[in-house]
């Protein structure tokens, strides 16, 4: 275990981010978090904008009870919020976010009022500092990510194979594609910190193949590498089957049926990760409650293949998955942006 002790290296290290994101002295600054937030995060958020000149303030709201059927991990979608108007006024009054929310709020129902008002939003991830401190963000990542961003959007089709078997084809042209690195500098928008990676939200029926999960591969949700193949069949964006007969799949087939909804199934988003500096070995080395797994979606040459919601498809659901794949080669129209699980040039 680590210490949940203020360090100043830390104060100076978010504060390195939040100037990256523009703040300024007297820049009116909303620090939002729940109250089961990580305090360390929240305090050193508070402490590194002061540094910074900005006027912060807070707004805590109390965890929601919980509904799902299931533990809800690393959806990016948080309901902490609650459509509470006078917190989300403030939040869209603000000239930057820091968001300390458990799930963050980069698909949350309120997140394009907030970022209507003009805020910059970052939402640092859920992870103790020891890990945010390594993947501290540079101006070389936002040039890489952008380079990616702009193959995607040019392709027309992405093809994934690997020596385990994965064969996946995506048509890609008219999905929405995102991109982040790390902090943001331009009113109404947010991005994550850990950042690093490129992905799309591919529109309605347009994934088939199947995807083969082997040993090394990682499954977020449950923040588990995978220890004996999965296959999963991929047949017009949905999950048909899952085939294997390790605790790896039963874990999977379970959690997906326990949602009780076709759309949990479903492809959210494909991509791939293009940080360097995020390790796809790291998630061995911490407790399972310091870290949130952002760093394993971003390690560079990963294969990214999530469940679950996509607004370009129009569907909507809270079963979620996280999937990243090793050793995997990933085509933009015959032309590989990742070739065996590294980075193309």
């Amino acid at each position: 275990m680590i210490a949940d002790r203020i360090e100043a290296k830390w104060i100076d290290l978010f504060a390195e981010v939040f100037a990256k994101c523009k703040v300024a002295p007297g820049d009116i600054c909303a620090v939002l978090s729940e109250s089961q937030s990580r305090a360390l995060n929240v305090q050193l958020a508070e402490l590194a904008l002061a540094r910074l000149g900005a006027r912060p303030f807070h707004v805590i709201v109390p965890t929601p009870r919980q509904t799902a059927p299931v533990p809800i991990r690393s959806t990016g979608a948080s309901v902490a919020l609650q459509n509470l108007g006078p917190a989300i006024n403030a939040l869209s009054s603000s000239v930057f976010v820091a968001d300390c929310t458990l799930e963050g709020l980069m698909h949350a129902a309120e997140l394009p009022a907030i970022l209507k008002g003009g805020a910059r939003v970052l939402y640092i991830s859920n992870e103790h500092p020891d890990v945010l401190e390594r993947l501290a963000p540079s101006s070389a990542d936002e040039e890489q990510v952008r380079a990616g961003m702009r193959r995607m959007r040019e392709a027309k089709a992405m093809k994934v194979t690997s020596p385990a078997g994965t064969i996946l084809d995506v048509r890609i042209e008219g999905a929405r594609v995102g991109g982040v690195w790390g902090y943001t500098e331009k009113p109404g928008t947010l991005s994550h910190w850990p950042g690093g990676l490129c992905l799309g939200f591919p529109k309605a029926g347009s994934v088939n193949g199947t995807l083969v999960m082997a040993p090394g591969d990682i499954n977020l949700t449950f923040k588990r590498y995978i220890e004996s193949a999965v296959r999963l069949t991929i047949e017009n964006d949905y999950a048909t089957k899952i085939d294997g007969d390790s605790l790896d799949a039963e874990l999977m087939r379970d959690y997906f049926a326990a949602w009780g909804d076709r759309e949990a199934y479903a492809v959210s988003h494909v991509g791939w990760g293009m940080n360097a500096r995020a390790r796809w070995d790291a998630l061995a080395l911490y407790d399972k409650r310091d870290v949130n797994g952002t760093e394993q979606r971003a390690f560079a040459g990963n294969f990214l293949y999530s469940t679950g919601a996509n607004e370009v498809a129009g569907r909507h659901t809270l079963g979620h998955f996280d999937l990243p794949f090793r050793h995997c080669t990933v085509e933009l129209d015959g032309k590989p942006v990742v070739r065996d699980g590294k980075l193309v040039a």
